[in-house]
């Protein structure tokens, strides 16, 4: 199963398990400068665990008073809904590495998690480590619940074999544009080069529109969010274009409305696919692969595409009690040395700036991950919004209904999309 759906598959059951939010009062953060041990969950990712249990040993071999234990998200439908169990019954552990910025508003409105800002320095810490783009993930009440910690920048993975088959450059598709996109398309179909073109999860998952219409519409839109301000922004011309193009990509059959049953992009039956840096190395060996970035209603140098951010943050959670050294290791685990580290083991990008400047070496030796690099500076992660996971199942509902089955009339669908969001905004 790819880094694509593995995360997806992480946030199935986010709308379910947030309705638990409420049901239980989580304890109140006790002193922040508290010291002791702590406990850390970190995702079943076998690259992050071997980070991550590397960082524990060398912390506990230095701090005989502050020992870390690190565990796994424990088992369930979701980490999501793992994670929301232990706010409500107050056993979350002090930090967890794998948080969704589409779920932490709800936690926080739980009151279960920690203000970073609170900590001596925290506020600079933050914005030093990760630049302008840290303000997407502060609250409404201007605290930092979530630590930026890693991202996938969102570019189109394509099949350069199948590319050359049906007499695209490999090296230059000129599929920049919606219209290049669309008509590169058609070539791949009907050379026989490709079963499908691309191959998106057609289901009505909340999540999905961040794996089709979310990252088009931030490259057309010059990386407008999906809500600013309090209001939807979508119900526009870039909202309308991006629609219409995936709906064509749809009706002339370019796109498969069933869902894959294999990893379409590994067996061959598709040519691309919307993919981070984890396709690096999930891929290599296995497929002659090459990157580019979104496409555009109009065409935006590349040096200008925004994109979605995939990113998972790092959140401390009230019930921890001993939050003076939680703030400590996350520091510790989050310094240049430690997200190199990451950075090796993973090949996901740490949210911290000018990371080709910080470590030339490990992208002179990758380069195949320079691009991703790049497109870090520039990407946009889903708005730090109430309700945010209500808000992303209208939008998915509309689109699943207009553009990939195409029901009734886009301007109409992206109307009531942007009303439902709106609707929710105002509560």
């Amino acid at each position: 199963m790819s880094h694509r759906r593995r995360a997806a598959a992480a946030s199935v059951a986010v709308a379910g398990a947030l309705a638990l939010a409420g049901c239980a009062s989580p304890p109140a953060a006790p002193d922040l400068d508290a010291t002791g041990d702590i406990t850390i969950w970190l995702s079943n990712n076998e690259f992050e665990l071997a980070w991550g249990n590397g960082m524990v040993e060398r912390w506990n071999a230095e701090h005989p008073d502050e020992q870390v234990t690190v565990q796994e998200i424990p088992a369930g439908s979701t980490s999501e809904e793992a994670i929301t169990a232990a706010v409500t019954a107050g056993t979350a552990p002090c930090l967890v590495y794998n948080v969704s910025p589409a779920a932490a508003p709800q936690w926080q409105e739980q009151g279960g998690l920690v203000d970073l800002t609170r900590f001596d320095g925290g506020e600079q810490y933050v914005t030093d480590r990760t630049g302008e783009a840290a303000e997407q993930y502060r609250a409404a009440d201007g605290g930092m619940y979530q630590l930026p910690w890693k991202s996938n920048p969102v570019m189109v993975m394509y099949n350069r074999a199948m590319f050359e088959q049906a007499g695209l450059d490999p090296d230059d598709p000129g599929m920049t544009t919606f219209d290049g996109f669309l008509e590169g398309s058609r070539t791949l179909v009907e050379s026989g080069a490709a079963p499908s073109a691309i191959w998106p999860a057609p289901t009505s998952e909340f999540f999905q529109s961040w794996f089709d219409f979310y990252p088009l519409y931030l490259a057309t839109s010059g990386g407008t969010s999906l809500v600013e301000d309090g209001a939807a922004t979508f119900d526009d011309e870039n909202g309308r274009a991006v629609w219409e193009m995936w709906r064509a990509m749809y009706a002339e059959g370019l796109a498969p409305r069933e869902s894959a049953t294999d990893d379409a992009m590994l067996t061959g039956a598709t040519a691309m696919q919307l993919a981070g840096p984890w396709a690096v190395a999930a891929y290599e060996g296995t497929v002659d692969y090459g990157f580019f970035p979104v496409p555009t209603a109009h065409g935006v140098p590349a040096s200008e595409t925004s994109t979605f951010a995939d990113a998972k943050n790092v959140s401390m959670f009230t019930s921890c009690q001993n939050p003076g050294t939680a703030w400590e290791f996350l520091r510790f685990t989050t310094s240049v040395e430690a997200d190199g580290a990451l950075l090796e083991a993973s090949g996901q990008m740490p949210m911290r700036t000018d990371l080709v400047g910080r470590y030339p070496a490990f992208f002179a030796e990758n380069p195949g991950y320079v691009d991703f690099a790049d497109a870090a500076e520039r990407d946009v992660d889903v708005p730090v919004i109430p309700n945010s996971v209500e808000a992303w199942q209208k939008v998915r509902d509309e689109y699943t209904r207009a553009v990939v089955y195409g029901e009734g009339d886009v301007d109409e669908a992206l109307a009531d999309a942007a009303d439902a969001v709106d609707r929710l905004m105002e509560e």
